[in-house]
């Protein structure tokens, strides 16, 4: 796939060698496709941070409240669509140098903000600032794209208008009381949310690196289950005895199997000839992503309550943990739609999975025998999908004939 390389705008020879920033190209194999460059797995590390300072909302009480959950979900939207909209612009422009770099390190410093002021919103300012920094940076940054061609002029005035628009939002929640602050970035959030998919027949006309967006996607979603992991491995106390040991790793075998199961659909790259713009790949995404995030904390607590000798979990527990594993199954599902209707197979492999999660998560209160059960379950789950996954990987390789 053509790639638009935007215009060199260097920095004066005499700073650029002060501050050691040479101009270089980004990684590409021998078939010319984009791969993350350094800067851009130095800024996932903010991320990383972002993610705990999320789900560190929830606190350690095993029966979260549904306005907490939904507070952690807006709150994920919103950091991985300022992620987001860093790799959908660096899939397509790729200038890795010394202005690109600079710019891209002051979005940086806003994401550090938004982690900052997770914690505190919606009374802290630091959220919508460092928001309003990293999608400023990112408006700088199709402007300086936009001269570069006819097709850059096409995507860069989508982008503008739509991600301009939402930016104005939440320049204006500055001033607003706090109360209403929040109700200004949901509009916000909406407007920039649904502007790929307006302009989508647009957007589609250059379509994206069908190699670096599977890539760089996989990695945040690598980042959110390593949250899930950190989530986990903080529940279990220090010098385990035994029986806290042998729960920790019924706990894992959960986040291992989703992992499995994700890196065996990435790796066959099913969807790949069917991203164009992305949009809808990258969308089930976020969900996903959410799902796990939340999947990791309530195993969490699980894992506190059976160290706390709790006979009974919490309803509230159970249901969130039912619904993530649920959220997760028909993203999976969905995403393989993407490539092909699925087979019956696959739906019943899916039915099995929602079904399973949800018998147990709602009839078992126990949680050593819950959680043994659910861990079963989405082992053989992962093992059957697996499966399926790599012989359609196999088919769609081998020749007709």
């Amino acid at each position: 796939m053509r790639r638009v390389r935007t215009p060199t705008l260097r920095l004066p020879t005499w700073l650029a060698g002060r501050v050691g920033l040479p101009a270089q190209t980004p990684a590409a194999d021998e078939a010319g496709h984009r791969h993350a460059t350094w800067l851009e797995l130095f800024l996932d590390l903010i991320f990383v941070y972002a993610l705990a300072a999320v789900v560190n909302r929830l606190g350690e009480r095993p029966d979260p409240s549904p306005p907490a959950v939904l507070a952690v979900i807006g709150l994920f939207v919103v950091v991985q669509w300022a992620w987001m909209g860093q790799v959908y612009y660096d899939t397509r422009f790729d200038p890795d140098d010394a202005l690109h770099r600079l710019l891209v390190l002051v979005a940086l410093v806003g994401a550090g903000a938004m982690t900052l002021g997770v914690d505190e919103v919606p009374e802290s300012v630091l959220l919508p600032v460092g928001y309003l920094i990293v999608r400023g940076v990112l408006l700088l940054l199709y402007l300086r794209a936009r001269p570069t061609g006819p097709m850059a002029r096409l995507v860069t005035t989508v982008y503008l208008i739509g991600f301009g628009s939402g930016w104005a939002l939440w320049l204006v929640s500055l001033a607003v009381p706090t109360r209403m602050r929040p109700v200004l970035w949901i509009v916000a959030m909406v407007i920039e949310l649904a502007t790929p998919w307006v302009g989508v027949r647009w957007l589609n006309r250059f379509p994206v690196d069908n190699r670096h967006l599977p890539e760089r996607i996989g990695q945040f979603t690598i980042i959110v289950l390593g949250s899930a992991l950190a989530s986990l491995l903080f529940a279990v106390p220090d010098h385990p005895p035994p029986h806290m040991i042998l729960t920790a790793g019924l706990a894992f075998l959960i986040p291992a199997a989703v992992w499995w199961v994700y890196t065996t659909f990435v790796t066959t790259r099913l969807t790949q000839s069917r991203l164009r713009g992305g949009q809808a790949y990258s969308y089930l995404h976020i969900p996903l992503g959410g799902a796990l995030l939340l999947l990791g904390w309530a195993l969490g607590q699980v894992v506190r309550l059976v160290d706390d000798n709790a006979d009974r979990l919490p309803l509230e527990l159970r249901l969130l943990l039912g619904a993530s594993m649920v959220v997760w199954t028909v993203c999976g599902l969905a995403l393989y739609w993407l490539w092909t209707r699925p087979t019956t197979a696959r739906l019943a492999i899916a039915a099995y999975g929602v079904t399973a999660v949800c018998l147990i998560t709602t009839t078992v209160h126990e949680p050593r025998l819950m959680l043994s059960l659910l861990s079963l379950a989405v082992v053989v789950y992962a093992v059957l999908l697996s499966r399926r996954l790599a012989r359609a990987g196999e088919e769609m390789r081998t020749p007709e004939g």
